[in-house]
């Protein structure tokens, strides 16, 4: 049985469009707090350097997963048609195909491989489809795993400046500028470290979603192969062993029905050989009858023997 989620990519692109709209919603209800927090009363670029920085990487990564996750769902495509062409006994299994989809080229390595009558390593063939793919992800990879350290640079940061601030304090009579910077720092603090929390969890949720399309996908491609292209090309000692079995089976079944066979030709021709005996039987009777007419008839009309 073929276990397959033909549209789960469709899926988390579905999540990803309702959880963008809930999110930039409760952004829109927020934005005075948002602008509060994050624009105004800014006493340095620390807090717009850092937080664009976060937001930069975090949109990247999410034009890095929309568009892996775009493709995932075109190779969904390819691997659906690819099993109804094969169910439905199509001469070419790669009808109506992409030619640079994953299942398409699948189907040809193992169909050069068998024109080599050299055999084909499945294992091979997925570890380094599964290596290929994986590279795809490197670059959301690296910015799941930096989001959060984005987050505590800027803190970091933020406190350093907060630093300066209250040292400026301790040094100045008036410490009311020192002051509005040790304010700033930690704001800057505040705002960086939850941009990077909320981008993590957000990109973190669709990135862990990426990787089980992926994982789906190959797990798909390779039932696929094993059910349906392997079978076509490939000839192992197990699988030439059961066709030998079924061939004797197929010849001891044609033995049997021979020997019936032979059986109803003997049948038929004693019944031939009676069907003769009886007919030369009758034949003779039939002489004897034509003798004794021929008898009377001389008696009757007075003829010779010879007449």
């Amino acid at each position: 049985m073929f276990h397959y989620k033909t549209n789960y990519s469709r899926n988390v692109l579905f999540q990803f469009l309702i959880l963008s709209i809930f999110v930039g919603f409760l952004l829109l209800i927020n934005v005075d707090f948002l602008l509060d927090l994050y624009i105004k009363n800014q006493a340095t670029n620390t807090g717009y350097i850092v937080n664009g920085s976060i937001l930069g990487l975090f949109a990247l990564g999410l034009f890095r997963l929309v568009s892996l996750l775009l493709r995932y769902s075109r190779e969904e495509v390819a691997l659906k048609r690819f099993i109804e062409n094969v169910q439905n006994d199509e001469t070419r299994p790669t009808e109506r195909i992409s030619k640079k989809s994953l299942i398409y080229n699948r189907y040809i390595a193992v169909l050069e491989i068998s024109k080599h009558n050299v055999a084909v390593n499945h294992s091979a063939l997925a570890s380094t489809q599964v290596a290929t793919e994986s590279t795809r992800l490197s670059l959301p990879r690296f910015i799941s795993n930096i989001l959060i350290l984005t987050g505590v640079f800027g803190t970091i940061i933020s406190l350093s400046i907060a630093l300066l601030g209250a040292s400026d304090i301790i040094d100045s009579a008036d410490g009311i500028s020192g002051m509005s910077i040790v304010i700033h720092g930690m704001s800057t603090a505040l705002s960086t470290t939850a941009t990077a929390i909320i981008c993590y969890l957000f990109f973190g949720y669709f990135y862990m979603k990426l990787t089980d399309v992926q994982t789906e996908l190959l797990s798909g491609i390779e039932q696929a192969t094993t059910l349906y292209i392997m079978p076509r090309f490939t000839y192992q000692t197990d699988s030439m062993l059961h066709e030998v079995g079924n061939l004797v089976k197929a010849l001891h079944a044609a033995a049997n029905s021979m020997a019936q066979t032979q059986v109803d030709f003997s049948e038929a021709g004693r019944n031939l050989n009676t069907l003769t005996g009886t007919y030369a039987d009758r034949l003779t009777r039939l002489n004897a009858d034509i003798e004794e007419i021929k008898s009377l008839l001389r008696d009757g009309f007075r003829l010779s023997d010879h007449q």
